[in-house]
């Protein structure tokens, strides 16, 4: 692809995926409305903010959210003044591949010299500006050449739970034009999320950044990148490219052959296999809140490390978690004597838990779409 001028506002767009299920935030998340379509902080949900975040160097009309079929309907009461045609609804899950090649093609029917971000809807970004700053930049180097642009964050503990880039050497400044406000690293390689030991080693070491899951390309890098990486992608784009001018037609083709395309996430499809990756510095901070107690790490907590989103009253309770999202007949949650746990109330459902265990309330949801009497809690 020739290089060309910086992209028009115009000519950019965003992806925002929104389908994930959300399953450590039972009992307030549920299949139809998951993480990123709840209120856990503030009075907008994840999905909301993470369009509020990328309205000022996007327009409305190029904002597209890609969902599923279950979630569909709250997707489109959320975002009202969001284009109708620009909620697209998976009729099955085939992991990030899929999503961001159906993303691509909707894009590209729109404008193939488009750019546009990939972004997760349920990730927490408290320093928008300084992220905003980030993505305007990978924009601007997207926009220029043929560069996947992926956003790695800094971290800030030798976490276990996400993946790794291994960045390499910073890229130059572009040549005869003002130099990037953000530093870029070629990408070395990508690892999976390390065992403890391994992740201080990363930290220690200063080359490696989490992999935020934050793509950006132009349209003819992206689909050239699947040509060359994941061929039979390539065809399905190539195909919906010529349906997605009508979403009454797409939704027909997906209808018919989403099921069986490979299930794989792109980073092993394209970003693991590319020699063109290129890692953006986010030096912005960043959580992707993957359970109960991530989500306490932004909140407030009284003197005795209880962090509350509730009518809360204890004696002798420490370090606990309470969350009320009962909408009706809120009443106080009383404690005594309770360490280190997650109490979480809704209208029809509570949840008591040690932190130690916060990860397998996955498995509780999974116990509960087992037994009859209360899959309707799921």
């Amino acid at each position: 692809m020739k290089k060309r001028e910086i992209a028009s506002n115009n000519q950019r767009f965003a992806i925002i995926m929104a389908g994930g299920r959300g399953e450590r935030f039972w009992p307030v998340s549920r299949e139809t409305t998951p993480k990123q379509l709840i209120k856990l902080l503030g009075d907008r949900s994840f999905l909301q903010q993470a369009v509020d975040r990328v309205l000022p160097l996007v327009p409305l009309k190029n904002i597209l959210v890609i969902t599923n079929q279950l979630q569909e309907p709250e997707v489109r009461k959320q975002l009202p003044k969001l284009p109708k045609e620009n909620v697209i609804a998976e009729p099955i899950g085939r992991d990030t591949c899929a999503a961001v090649t159906l993303g691509a093609a909707v894009v590209g029917s729109r404008s193939t010299t488009g750019v546009m971000a990939v972004l997760p809807a349920d990730h927490v970004i408290p320093e928008e500006r300084r992220f905003q700053q980030v993505l305007e930049d990978c924009f601007d180097l997207a926009g220029r050449g043929q560069a996947i642009v992926t956003i790695g964050i800094k971290p800030t503990e030798p976490a276990t739970g996400y993946g790794y880039i291994h960045v390499g050497e910073p890229l130059p400044p572009p040549h005869g034009r003002k130099p990037f406000k953000t530093t870029f690293f070629r990408a070395e390689r990508f690892v999976e999320k390390p065992h403890y030991e391994k992740a201080i080693e990363y930290v220690s070491s200063g080359h490696y950044r989490w992999n935020a899951g934050m793509f950006i390309w132009s349209f003819v890098t992206i689909t050239e990148g699947l040509q060359k990486h994941q061929p039979e992608m390539f065809a399905a784009c190539h195909r919906w490219f010529e349906a997605a001018k009508s979403p009454a037609k797409l939704a027909k083709v997906l209808a018919r052959e989403y099921a069986d395309l490979k299930r794989i996430s792109i980073d092993y499809a394209l970003l693991e296999q590319a020699q063109n990756v290129v890692v953006a510095d986010g030096s912005f901070e960043w959580d992707d809140v993957g359970s109960w107690n991530a989500l306490a790490r932004h909140l407030k907590s009284d003197p005795e490390g209880n962090c509350a989103v509730a009518d809360f009253v204890h004696v002798d309770a420490a370090r606990n978690l309470i969350f009320d999202a009962r909408v009706k007949h809120r009443t106080p949650i009383a404690i005594v004597g309770l360490r280190d746990s997650i109490v979480v109330q809704t209208d029809d459902a509570t949840l008591v838990a040690h932190k130690s265990q916060a990860q397998k309330v996955k498995e509780l949801v999974k116990k509960l779409s087992e037994l009859k009497e209360y899959r309707k809690l799921v």
